[in-house]
């Protein structure tokens, strides 16, 4: 039996090397360059929040008091006009990019904690290298690469979107497998 205090290393080296990878596939490979679409008219609306007092938080549009709101014939026509949405506001102030790397490095950790932790109620300390990197990048996938549908699935993010996060999360977890399998106590590489 593998303990998680012997796993250590690969949890965190696993982190690592996909907070490196994310930062290729964000900012050498512009493959999320067009998630983002710029609102017609930006300044004025702006102008409108502000106005409106709008503070950080998530909002729907149009938005039901309840369940019971949302089938009476005025909601039903605000959402046939248009437009529908959800709209995620936060803090003024220019983005806290080295705040959010920070949280994505710890979320990176949880996620290679979690492999660990399923690894060691898996698999023995003599699994080889092919049944280290299948079971820890099935959890690493799971982690990363599934947990973008919901953004499609709820909150109305284009698919395309949706799709390049799941291929991202898909080299997260190769990452992770790959570090586990090299690292995992008394395993030997790959021949």
């Amino acid at each position: 039996m593998v303990s998680m205090s012997e796993l250590w290393l690969p949890i965190l080296l696993s982190a690592v090397f996909v907070f490196l990878v994310s930062s290729i596939l964000h900012m050498v490979i512009p493959i999320h360059k067009g998630d983002y679409k710029k609102i017609p008219g930006e300044d004025l609306v702006l102008e409108q929040m502000r106005g409106q007092g709008l503070s950080p938080g998530s909002y729907m549009f149009p938005c039901p008091k309840d369940m019971s709101d949302m089938g009476t014939p005025e909601m039903c026509e605000k959402y046939k006009r248009g437009p529908v949405g959800f709209l995620t506001v936060v803090p003024s102030g220019a983005p806290g990019m080295g705040k959010n790397l920070v949280q994505w490095f710890i979320y990176s950790c949880l996620i290679s904690v979690f492999v660990g932790y399923t690894a060691t109620l898996g698999l023995d300390r003599v699994a080889t290298y092919s049944a280290v990197f299948r079971l820890t990048g099935t959890v690493a996938i799971l982690g990363y690469a599934l947990s973008a549908l919901p953004e499609s699935i709820w909150k109305g993010q284009g698919w395309v979107i949706t799709l390049k996060f799941v291929f991202d999360g898909l080299l997260y977890g190769l990452v992770t497998a790959g570090t586990f399998g090299w690292l995992w106590p008394a395993t030997s590489p790959p021949a």
